[in-house]
């Protein structure tokens, strides 16, 4: 169901399609969010092609917030309920109108309520959807929270009196000592830093007396700062008092979770693991991004005839879907971006994971419990009493799993799984050295995807790269591809990462045709399996990068780096 005006424009415009429409109007109106921010962030569109959308059918005048001064905003309007709730900013009064920045002009009812608050007659300007939510970022939010770390905060912490520990009587440091403000300052800020810079982990890691502290961005590790060694176990003891875990527990590893509020309505999830070491305690957080599953198919990187495949086997009653990887893949996001186009009144939908990193209203998400006796299998014997349609396993790490998950597939299930292998023929036949019976395999699994995340280039500072015709074709280009190709090399500006800026998926789609079955049944090799995939015209994963790569969506050396080539 369209909630939003401004979706019914979009529809009768064709712009973006009728089921990403839909998906976006609900999810919006169900979590109260702005629905121009869900289409930007689901990046179905861009924010200026949406501005430049909403300008031809309103009539009204376009402002470029970049060239407007946000101090010359009358404080008696800033009004952060209201703001908060439309999405909207008064920007100035003329006489007695009051011009309101927005982005979706379709919605008269926040005219009508700042018309209301105010006593005056309020006007839309129209703005853009990111440039917006910057301004009511820096006008509702405490600015000096958002700066993230600063040479003062490091000049505070190195005079902290490192000799001035309090310590509980079990001999652990605590954080209620006179001296830790500066601390807590400085976690959060590096914690809104991370945010910031797009990190998907952070690392502080204790030494032989130095102790530095990383941000894993765009895949790669980057060192962000190295904090006084005396000051290693307090910093420890702050993040795990902001993940609720036992302070005076230091020689065992701990796992927990710490919920960062950035605004009343805007909150990120870590989840945080500490480690013993020889020097003290290595704690790394993990940015859980909710928002990533929600983007929609179209946004992960999958090439046209790829993502139909995973789209079809999405709608088929049974059978199984693997995704495999090594860890930090995207295999999860692949996952919840499958379960979020499944996700319907009609269908009953368990996952089972370890641990749960996204939560899905609607679903049934189960977190696994070895220590107190829950694991894989047993939640999946649990699921198939609870009348499932759709079931998700975290990952198949055993024969039990494998076996009860397939036997799921077989009997009018859908099944969604991980595997760590390194290609999508090399999963069959580690289902087969798991044990796993060939005909079962055969019979249950529809859909294999392999994938890998590869750094894509800055549009802003890429350039083209010269590549010898030999290399190209040593590489893996064809003749025929080789005058066509569009070859680009990071550089790095203040916009990306080392001239890199956010990620794509690579992916090799097989599906499980009748040829690959019989290939299963005879217990041929993934060599075998690969060959009969090339054949059948599924792209491996290095052919799906050197595609990317053809397009200047990413680099060669990056190619080589996440295909191991």
């Amino acid at each position: 169901m369209l909630h939003h005006s401004l979706a019914a424009l979009l529809l009768r415009d064709r712009r973006i399609p009728e089921a990403q429409l839909k998906s976006c109007s609900e999810y919006a109106w169900e979590t109260k969010l702005p629905f121009t921010s869900v289409l930007i962030e689901r990046k179905l569109i861009q924010a200026s092609e949406l501005a430049a959308f909403c300008y031809q059918e309103s009539n009204s005048p376009w402002l470029d917030l970049d060239s407007f001064n946000s101090e010359l905003i009358p404080p008696e309007f800033i009004n952060e309920r209201l703001i908060r709730k439309n999405h909207a900013v008064p920007l100035y009064q003329r006489g007695n109108v009051l011009y309101i920045a927005v982005s979706d002009p379709t919605r008269i009812e926040t005219l009508d309520e700042f018309q209301f608050r105010t006593r005056l007659q309020a006007e839309a300007v129209l703005v853009e959807e990111d440039k917006l939510q910057k301004l009511i970022d820096k006008l509702l939010e405490n600015e000096s929270s958002l700066l993230g770390v600063t040479e003062q905060d490091e000049k505070e912490l190195r005079e902290i009196d490192a000799d001035g520990e309090v310590r509980d009587e079990s001999g652990a440091v605590t954080v209620d000592g006179k001296n830790d403000a500066p601390i807590v300052i400085y976690i959060n800020k590096m914690l809104l830093d991370a945010i910031k810079r797009g990190a998907s982990d952070l690392h502080f890691e204790p030494y032989e007396g130095e102790y530095r502290i990383r941000f894993r961005i765009d895949g790669v590790l980057h060192e962000i700062a190295r904090p006084p060694f005396a000051l290693s176990a307090r910093i420890a003891a702050r993040l795990k008092v902001m993940s609720q875990l036992d302070i005076a527990e230091r020689r065992l590893p701990q796992d927990g979770r710490i919920k960062l509020r950035l605004s009343k309505n805007r909150a990120i999830d870590f989840r945080v693991s500490t480690l013993p070491t020889m020097y003290g305690e290595k704690i790394v957080l993990r940015i859980l991004d909710a928002a990533a599953a929600m983007m929609g198919i179209e946004s992960l990187g999958y090439e046209p005839e790829q993502q139909k495949l995973y789209e079809n086997a999405l709608t088929k009653p049974q059978g199984m879907i693997l995704v495999t990887g090594p860890t930090g893949s995207g295999k999860t996001v692949s996952l919840y971006t499958g379960l979020n186009i499944l996700n319907t009144p009609e269908v009953n939908i368990s996952t089972a994971e370890d641990p749960v990193e996204i939560n899905l209203h609607g679903i049934n998400q189960v977190q696994i419990n070895v220590k107190a006796g829950l694991t894989f299998a047993d939640a999946l014997r649990s699921f198939l009493r609870q009348d499932p349609d759709i079931v998700m396993v975290g990952e198949i790490r055993d024969l039990e799993t494998a076996e009860i998950a397939i036997k799921a597939a077989q009997t009018g299930h859908l099944v969604l799984s991980t595997l760590h292998t390194n290609s999508a023929s090399e999963t069959l036949t580690r289902l087969m050295n798991m044990g796993v019976p060939s005909y079962n395999i055969a019979s249950s699994i529809t859909l294999i995807i392999a994938q890998r995340l590869a750094r894509r280039l800055c549009n802003e500072c890429k350039e083209p790269e010269e590549v010898p015709k030999e290399e190209l074709i040593r590489q893996g280009f064809t003749e025929e591809q080789i005058p066509h190709l569009n070859l680009q090399q990071a550089v790095g500006c203040d916009q990306c990462t080392g001239g890199f800026k956010g990620r794509t998926g690579v992916y090799e789609v097989m599906p499980v045709t009748e040829a690959i079955q019989e290939l299963i049944m005879e217990n041929a090799g993934s060599l075998q399996i690969a060959r009969q995939a090339r054949k059948e015209g599924y792209n491996s994963l290095r052919q799906s990068a050197l595609r990317k790569v053809a397009d200047g969506t990413i680099s060669l050396a990056e190619a080589n780096r996440v295909t191991n080539s």
